[in-house]
């Protein structure tokens, strides 16, 4: 008969200074780690491999460092939960310092608030993770040059993984915000690091900023013509993926078309809503010129209205179908349909 296995022992606080002064490396935890003098990337290695296995310890640490930057917002949150519901210590980056609690809020351990333009802050910011789940300013700009600043940080701290998130198609030209993330997937490429692409359709959570209007008129208006079709995805779907691109290997080298259903018209996702909300809802094309107005009241500056636009005006030419086949196979089952995607906005109120 075996013999039972001896109780754990707990990690001395001596054994782990032990391994800090060994490595001259700081813990992630309870705190923000502080990059120290450049440290070349053996010995950060060294590092992380290190405070994994704590000498005293019949614990072994197990679980990935992760940093996402542009973690305030809808995706990002998405992410840090995924993330966290794996085990993983996800730490988040921010624009301002009144985000941090939105980080904590979606369960992450912490944010660093840092200008993504910023090299510098970043390299401080991404030192000691093993990986970056990067999402670029939504319509920014100057989405290549954060790319590239986020990616040479990344570089430069000893990253071993970057995992990017892009678009559905980005080798559309005449959408400037596509064609801005191929240029950060191309850099990504170029700078030789253990890379991975995730290209998402629209989410179909966007539909809520139209949910009101949609529930209180029954009608669906949107700046392009309703016939064209547009692939979309959960949101959930899109962070799960995310979550185990980071925490599993066997997805370096890789770009991930994300799609959850594969190219419906406006007028099939008003018969979707119709059917959860057990009323009539219609597709209907609003007029451009009253969505610009309606959009800069918002406080939308004019360049992204004028990205915007160019994308709506793609959308009727051709539409933006997509394939559901990749996204079900990393998650081993059928993406979410939208019909449930729906259902949660009705039950949200």
């Amino acid at each position: 008969m075996r013999a039972h296995a001896a109780p754990p022992r707990r990690c001395s606080p001596d054994a782990t200074r032990s391994v800090r002064r060994r490595v001259g490396w700081r813990s992630w935890a309870p705190v923000w780690p502080r990059s120290q003098a450049r440290l070349d990337r053996r010995r950060r290695r060294a590092a992380r491999a290190a405070y994994r296995v704590l000498p005293g310890c019949s614990r072994t640490r197990s679980s990935m460092v992760i940093v996402v930057t542009g973690a305030a917002g809808k995706t990002g949150q998405a992410v840090l939960t995924a993330l966290a519901e794996r085990g993983a210590e996800a730490w988040g980056v921010v624009r301002r310092d009144e985000q941090r609690a939105s980080v904590r809020a979606a369960g992450g351990l912490g944010a660093v608030v840092a200008d993504l333009r910023d090299p510098g802050a970043l390299e401080r910011a991404v030192t000691g993770a093993d990986a970056v789940y990067h999402i670029g300013p939504n319509l920014h700009p100057q989405e290549r040059e954060i790319g590239e600043s986020v990616l040479a940080a990344s570089e430069q701290g000893g990253v071993d993984r970057v995992v990017y998130h892009s678009v559905l198609h980005p080798q559309t030209e005449a959408m400037p915000h596509h064609w801005r993330k191929l240029r950060v997937e191309e850099r990504l490429l170029e700078h030789g690091l253990a890379g991975t692409v995730l290209q998402p359709a629209a989410y179909m959570q966007n539909l809520s900023s139209y949910w009101d209007e949609i529930v209180s008129t029954g009608r669906l208006r949107l700046p392009y013509d309703p016939s064209a079709r547009v692939a979309l995805v959960d949101l959930g779907d899109v962070a799960e993926v995310a979550a185990a691109v980071l925490t599993k290997p066997g997805h370096e080298a890789a770009t991930y078309q994300l799609c959850g259903a594969p190219g419906p018209s406006q007028h099939e996702v008003a018969a979707a809503a119709a059917e959860v909300l057990d009323r009539p809802v219609t597709a209907e094309r609003m007029d451009p010129a009253s969505w610009e107005e309606r959009t800069r009241a918002g406080g939308l500056d004019a360049e992204r209205v004028g990205t915007l636009r160019a994308m709506f005006a793609y959308y009727e030419r051709h539409g933006l179908p997509g394939n559901t086949r990749v996204l079900e196979w990393l998650l081993g089952r059928a993406p979410t349909p939208l019909s449930e995607s729906l259902a949660r906005l009705v039950t949200r109120g």
